[in-house]
This record gives C-alpha cells, structure tokens and sequence, in this order.
C-alpha cells in the first residue's frame, strides 16, 4: 500500500506533528525516513501564550538521552503575533531558546525579572526528564518576556544563564538564592539598569554600554568580562556608583577592562577604600584603550602584582572622557610586577607607539616578558631589546630596527618577525565571546 502521507508537503506535516500528543509525535520516526528527518528538524506545535511554559516542559519532560524515540532536540512553538519560540537541546544539559517575533511596527522598551533555582517539590522533574544546567536566552522582546519569567521555574538547577541580543532589554533583575556560577549578557545596547542577587556567582561577562550595575552581594567573581567600550549606557554615573561592582572583582583572576572605566569609575572608588587595594589575585588581563598613551594602563597594573598575561588593544572608536587622565595617575604607585611572562599588543598605528609602549611596561616589571605584536593575522613579530653598542643585523635575518628610543639602561627595541607561529598567537580568553 502506497505511503500517500509521507508524500504530503512538510507545512502539512508539521501541522500533523502539532496536532499529536507529544508521545504519539515521536513515534512516527518510525513510519518512513521521510517522517524520520522531520522529526531530526523540529517538533513544531502551535498555541497562546500561556500553552508555552508548558509545551515546553512537556518537550523537555519527554526528552531522553538514550531513548531513540524520545531524543528530538528541536522544538518550535508558534504563538501569538507570530511569535516564535525555539528550543535547542545541547550537550551535558545546555538549553537555547530564542525567541523570534513577527513584524513589529512600534518596537517598545521592556525590563526583565528573572527568578531563578527556586525549590519547588511539588514541580520536580523526573528522574528520566532533561536537567537543564546551562540556559541561553536570545532575541527577547516586550511580547516575550513575559513568557521568558513563566518558564524559569522549570529551571531549578541551573548553574550557567546567558542572555544575548535583546535589543530593546532596559532593565534586568536576575535572582539566584542557591545553583547561579555564571552570568552572560552580551549585545544588549539599550540596558541601562542591571541587579543580580547571587551568592555563589563566579564568572560574569558583560559586552555593551555599561549599564548602572547593583549586586546585592560582593560575590567573589573569578572571571569578569567587562567590555564597555561603547560608554555608559546611563547619564548620571558617578564614581560611588562602582563601589559595589569594585568589591565583586578585586580577587578576579581573568579581567576584561576599559580604560574609561578605571578612570571614571575605579580611581574614584579607590579613594573611598582602602590605601593599599589591589588585585592581587589577577593573573590575565585585556585591556581595552582608545589611545597608546599608555598612563592609565601603568596605573592600573601597578594594582596587579600577579600577574602572567597582558593583552592591549587599541580601539580608536572606544569611548573616553578628557577629564580623566587625573584620577589614573594617583592609583597604583607602589607594585611593580615581578611574575608578568608575556605582552600582546594589537590594534597600534605604527610600531614607534608599540616600542614606546613596551619601554614603559618594562619599566615597571623585573622579568623579561614576551612581548609580540601582530600588524595582521600572518605576521607575528617579537621585541627584542639590544644594547646600543651591539652591531645591527642584516637583514637576513628578517630583523629590523625601529628608531631607538630613550631608555635608562642605554638599549634600544627591535622587533624580529617570527618565522615559527604555531605556538606563538595566544588569545585571552574572553576574546571569543
């Protein structure tokens, strides 16, 4: 007998899968390979908005690793305004769902409040249900954040969140009592308030306009992320306001940092702390400047008596404040850093700025770090400091002097193009993101 439904248009398929139980749905991978591949692309339901928390669970309850039947990692649900939700089931108990809108002519502004790990025996999942771990929220808007807040009560042992890409996201209120380590918010242009309550937070990345940022507890963050090269995203920030977050990341391991962030917002704090305050557990840092200046990156790394691993980038278009060069040149005036092994500098005009730059690192650390630089992803270069008495190479040796500069110890830089790179193109970690 001939298989006139396998032949049928996928549209009416999907309307065939979303007209079926969820349990019945999935047994009809075993129809046809046909029904098989449809299965593999997305289970595809259709309903209000209040069906979506749970449609949802019921995909996530029927989810089972080693179940052929039950494995379906896709899931889109169709709602109201054309609204979208689309759930991917990743490894070791990741979750992405991102939202999809239809045509909205007058795109409004919304806040988000978000509850998380919050015990609720009555609402367990089952011992074969899906564990959600990791959650990845995209594409949030004012028609779906409401339904965004309904479902975070399935996610009761969740340990990683990270919201990217809402673009008309203002305010984010996001509490964890119990599981919460880590924290993303990326691509998020238009947040200008963000409150976190968690007492076991360790990582949080942050790329946008710096929103006014209030953690409720001094959590001990060991990896912060803090990309706010595009400015403050509020007007009235004051120093005081950073207090708080300055206390979240004093014992930072990994830091990402703006240069007008230290001088609006740190230098200003560490006058109201304490006289000797550093980051003394600060080992990799990306430094993010507008200019090769170099003062304030002195200042700050005369804070930083751990560490290993600096990477500077110059961003012309990164923003900066005139008024700020005072506040840089009090901080820091006593470390000098004595483990730092390597340099990387990247976005310089030319390389007389990276010499000079690299002449004022090395005076403030006993070591001899590597330093490279890159003008384009092929070359790779290494400084090289030499006595002024010691003949120039020729170039054979695929050397080449930059002008000399002035330097106490009567040396000069070069810079010497490495032939062997394999090893030699180190990342920081936050790069990417």
């Amino acid at each position: 007998m001939d298989d006139l439904i396998s032949s049928l248009p996928d549209e009416i398929l999907f309307r065939i899968f979303s007209s079926l139980p969820f349990e019945s749905a999935a047994q009809t991978i075993f129809l046809s390979n046909r029904w098989r591949l449809l299965w593999e692309t997305a289970l595809v339901q259709h309903g209000t908005e209040e069906d979506v928390a749970n449609a949802m669970s019921g995909f996530l309850a029927n989810f089972d690793e080693k179940d052929p039947s039950k494995n379906t990692r896709k899931f889109r649900f169709h709602f109201c305004n054309g609204s979208v939700l689309l759930v991917i089931i990743a490894r070791s108990g990741g979750l992405r769902l991102h939202f999809s809108t239809g045509k909205q002519e007058f795109p409004q502004q919304f806040g988000l409040q978000l509850e998380l790990n919050h015990q609720n025996l009555a609402s367990q999942p089952s011992p074969s249900s899906f564990y959600v771990k990791s959650l990845h929220l995209m594409s949030v808007t004012y028609l779906t954040n409401e339904v965004v807040s309904s479902i975070m009560t399935n996610f009761q042992i969740l340990e990683t969140l990270k919201i990217t890409c809402c673009n008309f996201l203002q305010s984010l209120s996001i509490g964890s009592d119990t599981k919460l380590l880590s924290l993303t918010i990326l691509d998020c242009p238009q947040l200008k308030s963000l409150h976190i309550r968690s007492y076991k937070l360790r990582t949080f990345r942050y790329r946008g306009p710096l929103p006014w940022f209030r953690p409720e507890y001094h959590f001990n963050l060991a990896d912060s992320y803090l990309d706010s090269r595009q400015g403050p995203g509020y007007s009235s920030f004051s120093g005081r306001d950073f207090d708080s977050v300055l206390l979240t990341i004093k014992n930072v391991k990994v830091l990402t940092l703006c240069k007008w962030t230290f001088e609006e917002l740190i230098c200003p704090s560490l006058s109201t702390l304490l006289a000797d305050f550093q980051f003394y557990n600060l080992e990799e840092l990306w430094w993010i400047d507008n200019s090769n200046d170099g003062e304030a990156l002195i200042s700050f790394l005369k804070l930083c008596p751990s560490l290993q691993q600096l990477f500077v980038t110059i961003d012309p278009k990164s923003y900066f404040m005139k008024s700020s060069s005072k506040y840089s040149i009090r901080a820091g005036r006593n470390t000098q850093l004595h483990h730092l092994k390597l340099v990387k500098l990247d976005g310089f005009e030319n390389q007389a700025d990276e010499v000079l730059l690299a002449e004022r690192i090395g005076k403030v650390v006993t070591t001899e770090p590597l330093i490279l630089t890159s003008s384009d992803l092929i070359c790779l270069r290494k400084f090289v400091e030499v006595s002024s008495n010691q003949p120039k190479q020729n170039s054979t040796d695929k050397m080449e002097e930059v002008a000399p500069q002035s330097c106490e110890r009567n040396c000069s830089y070069k810079f010497v193009e490495v032939q062997d790179t394999r090893e030699l193109h180190p990342k920081h970690v936050h790069m990417d993101l």
